[in-house]
């Protein structure tokens, strides 16, 4: 949300160094609650994961083209890939990262509905506010496992893309080139499989994100 990421800078050193119980009653002060700082997290760990697919469909698309090689500057061709796999990991990681900060925010902001439900005199509103808890809870699990499927999918592409950009950089050369080959539908395969996840996670975030909404 728009005002969330007015303060994100601004409490950047606060959420780093002091304990989130401050970081929150901070942001309170602003008007931005648990639930909205849930909502930009999420937003941000579907864009993480829309920008990681888009990478590494290029380091894909970039190891072909050095596997295809027919003449020129063989050195570039290698630098290009070892730059989309750099990228590739940074992406990989940001996207770890995010689901972190998802997971954190979500964990306080069910403990503090859980714990606000003692404060009802009201037992009909108290046992709706249980009901819409029970029910965010549950498409929150659906949001978190969809995002763990495709976290889970970026280890291996990472660590196929490692291999080959170590094993070019001591053997820059046609035959290891040619010897390479064999991978490429392996990695084709466990790419195509991630993003398919990736698309996935990004489709139920924007569920999540409109039924909450809704509440």
């Amino acid at each position: 949300m728009a005002t969330v990421k007015k303060f994100t800078l601004l409490l950047a050193l606060l959420s780093l160094t002091a304990c989130s119980t401050v970081y929150y009653e901070t942001m309170e002060q602003f008007g931005v609650h648990k639930r909205d700082i849930l909502v930009d997290r999420v937003e941000e760990a579907r864009d993480s994961q829309e920008a990681a697919k888009e990478q590494f469909s290029s380091a894909l698309e970039q190891f072909t083209t050095l596997l295809n090689f027919d003449g020129g500057d063989l050195q570039a061709a290698y630098d290009s890939l070892n730059g989309e796999f750099e990228e590739s990991e940074s992406r990989a990681e940001a996207v770890s990262d995010r689901i972190r900060a998802v997971e954190n925010v979500s964990a306080d902001l069910f403990n503090e509905w859980e714990d606000e439900l003692e404060l009802y005199t009201n037992q009909s509103l108290r046992n709706s506010s249980a009901a819409t808890l029970r029910q965010t809870r549950v498409r929150y699990e659906q949001l978190v496992a969809s995002m763990h499927a495709a976290e889970s999918k970026m280890t291996p592409v990472v660590n196929a893309f490692r291999d080959q950009v170590l094993f070019l950089k001591h053997n820059l050369n046609s035959r290891a080139i040619a010897s390479l080959r064999s991978e490429l539908a392996t990695i084709e395969g466990d790419i195509s499989a991630l993003i398919v996840d990736m698309e996935n996670s990004i489709s139920e975030s924007n569920k999540f994100l409109t039924e909450l909404a809704l509440i």
